[in-house]
């Protein structure tokens, strides 16, 4: 069957090849893979900076968004031939920790976690995968191609599940989000709050086009300036772009109480002045709280499930802004400037 494998650290190594069929150790459900999406993690893995091959290989086989359809599968494992389904990206680690060993493997406390596509095990991107049932999640079949977006939206619903959770500390009835960052994580958790009925606005840098056209759509606002030219304080703030500005803004102008949850990794290698003493006297005496928080468990897919099937699928659709085939996988990894996601074709849903 056909691959898109990569030789992690190892730049501009990505190319389809002829690997052999999933071995039965993998799974025991057979799924036929139907799209996989691209995200900043994966053009990192192209470009040599990231990921880690099973142990013994030397290619990874890429891919953690997935989207496929089940081709066979036991009685009793709870899914039909059929059925669309989605891959959860991490497994616990083999000791296991403590959070491993509760089902909270997106808390491990080790590291030594696996995660399919990325971290020592074998990604989604082949015409047919294996995985263990209890890694596998169905989508609403009427989500169609759509349903690729779980994973992304399994990352956002875990990053409000860390806003309402911290929140319950004290008495926490948020009116008001600020959602920094226009890309895919950033749409789906605006999405995502205005579901829970708040008022979310959005900044990001473009000024006119699709991205802004998507949040004002979801019933959200868009914003171009700065993060003080807001009306009012938001209560709540997810970042999704892990510009360190951006992040110390937010923590500078949250309103009294509020959390803010850092979705976005930030490089390197960049200074900030920052006015330390003002941000930590403010967060000190408004009680408030900066949380991170990556990846997602089964409870986070679940809900990020039922979050794609209330929205609406036109909107979801525009989301998805460039479907290429697998045989040309290479125009994925080409950044245009009016990209949100673009998605790897593999086969028909």
């Amino acid at each position: 069957m056909k691959a898109l494998t990569v030789v992690p650290g190892k730049a501009s190594s990505g190319k389809i090849e002829e690997i052999p069929e999933p071995p039965e150790s993998d799974g025991t459900v057979l799924v036929e893979t139907v799209a996989v999406g691209v995200c900043g993690t994966d053009m990192e893995i192209m470009s040599g900076a990231y990921g880690w091959a099973p142990k013994g290989k030397e290619k990874l086989v890429l891919g953690h968004e997935s989207l496929g359809k089940v081709l066979d599968t036991p009685k009793d494992s709870g899914f039909s031939e059929g059925d669309l389904v989605v891959g959860i990206v991490r497994r616990p680690d083999p000791v296991p920790c403590d959070n491993c060993a509760a089902g909270e493997w997106d808390f491990c406390r080790n590291g030594r976690y696996t995660e399919r596509g990325i971290k020592e095990h074998d990604g989604y991107c082949s015409e047919r995968y294996r995985i263990e049932p209890e890694y596998l999640v169905k989508v609403d079949p009427k989500l169609g191609t759509h349903g690729v977006l779980l994973e992304p939206a399994s990352v956002v619903a875990k990053a409000w599940e860390q806003v309402t959770s911290t929140g319950r500390r004290a008495v926490f009835e948020p009116k008001r989000a600020l959602v920094t960052g226009a890309g895919p994580i950033g749409l789906l958790a605006a999405l995502l709050g205005v579901q829970m009925g708040l008022e979310v606005y959005v900044i990001d840098q473009v000024k006119e086009g699709l991205k802004p056209d998507l949040v004002n759509s979801l019933g959200a606002f868009y914003h171009n300036g700065p993060v003080t030219s807001l009306p009012q304080q938001p209560d709540v703030v997810v970042e999704c772009t892990g510009v360190g500005s951006l992040v110390f803004d937010a923590m500078e102008h949250i309103a009294p109480g509020g959390v803010l949850c850092l979705t976005g990794v930030s490089s390197g290698g960049r200074e900030l002045t920052v006015d330390a003493g003002l941000v930590n006297r403010t967060m000190v005496l408004e009680n408030e709280v900066v949380v991170g928080s990556v990846n997602a468990n089964r409870r986070h897919y679940e809900a990020g499930a039922e979050a794609l099937a209330k929205a609406d699928p036109q909107w979801l659709g525009k989301l998805l802004t460039r479907h290429v085939p697998l045989e040309s996988f290479g125009e994925a990894f080409k950044r245009r400037e009016d990209d949100v996601k673009v998605i790897i074709e593999v086969g028909d849903a």
